[in-house]
């Protein structure tokens, strides 16, 4: 009878074997139902946009990898990823050559200027959403209405808009949920808001389909579910305070909740694992930043949306929520780990 080894090592043990190829796949599988209801709700359009901002950020990657003499990285599906949720970042109606031009730039200074997959410090698909943003301000917050007839027949006039012309968005535009709230005081049914009955950019869909993708991904062990319960969580307390101080002034907070893309943001963007803490205390207070600074722009801020900047600040200080929240090694006392 042979002799049995035991086999004794330090930590992090594997617990399961999964690589990081895996684990974008699956966040590729969760978010395709969030990009088939988008498409449902806003037809033709919506997919060119996703599919430009995807072509946009593969190829960019392929060629980086290419030009800098690497192996070309696009089989790990995470440009895949970033293209997707740029996608869903995007109004429907935006021209395809933007989403195209923002796939570049997220992937090149979002991602390949800081060592690639692994390095990055800001969710590259929120670093090309915020150079749009700055870049064309008025594409980007103008507005299609969803379930139109004839969305799954034509294309919207401006998605085939000729580079660097000014698009000529047809349809009917008006105001999201968030933008109604805030400057006219208007609320939004939160059933509407919940199934994706409303206007929006792309992602801003039903927020079940989002959950239920979550939930997905929490089930297979490849999200941190504290990220989202986080976010969500002082979003929803933050704007309940609010509420039942000023009922008139401020929105309800499943209002809150449900509007504009702080569902999608909690889900699939603040649970990037490179660019948020790896401490489950910092997990928590990481994403308690991000919904109390949601909130606080929303409310106070000179746009009606504000999760793109509240993620990219809390990136920006993830890792210095994780150094000062440190947990001490066993055996020793705070003083000795200092020294």
């Amino acid at each position: 009878m042979l002799p049995r080894t035991l086999h004794i090592s330090t930590s992090p043990h594997i617990a399961k074997d999964i690589s990081t190829d895996t684990i974008m796949f699956h966040v590729v599988l969760a978010l395709l139902p969030v990009c088939a209801f988008a498409i449902y709700a806003f037809g033709l359009s919506a997919l060119m946009v996703i599919l430009a901002s995807i072509v946009g950020c593969v190829l960019t990657e392929h060629m980086l990898c290419r030009l800098s003499r690497q192996e070309s990285t696009v089989n790990d599906w995470s440009a895949v990823i970033t293209g997707i949720l740029l996608g869903l970042t995007l109004p429907p109606g935006f021209p395809a050559w933007m989403a195209f031009f923002g796939g570049v730039l997220g992937i090149a200074l979002g991602k390949f200027i800081f060592g690639g997959l692994g390095y990055n410090v800001f969710n590259p698909a929120l670093v090309g959403r915020a150079i749009l943003q700055a870049a064309f301000p008025v594409a980007i917050t103008t507005w299609s209405s969803s379930f139109l007839p004839e969305r799954f027949l034509v294309f919207s006039s401006s998605t085939f808009a000729l580079p660097f012309m000014e698009p000529n968005i047809d349809g009917i535009s008006g105001a999201t949920p968030l933008a109604a709230w805030k400057f006219d005081k208007m609320l939004t049914d939160t059933s509407d808001l919940a199934f994706g009955l409303i206007s929006g950019s792309t992602g801003e869909t039903s927020a079940l389909v989002i959950i239920l993708g979550g939930i997905y991904l929490v089930w297979r062990g490849m999200m941190n579910w504290r990220t989202p319960l986080a976010v969500l969580g002082s979003a929803f307390l933050f704007s309940s305070v609010l509420y039942m101080i000023d009922p008139a002034n401020y929105a309800p907070p499943m209002f809150m909740m449900c509007s504009g893309g702080l569902m999608l943001g909690a889900v699939f963007m603040a649970t990037d694992m490179v660019a948020s803490p790896i401490t489950p205390l910092g997990v928590w207070i990481y994403g308690a930043i991000i919904g109390l600074l949601t909130i606080i722009i929303r409310v106070w801020g000179g746009l009606p949306e504000g999760v793109m900047y509240a993620i990219l600040i809390a990136n920006a200080i993830s890792p210095h929520i994780d150094h000062v929240i440190q947990p001490r090694v066993y055996g020793t006392t705070k003083l000795k780990q200092s020294a």
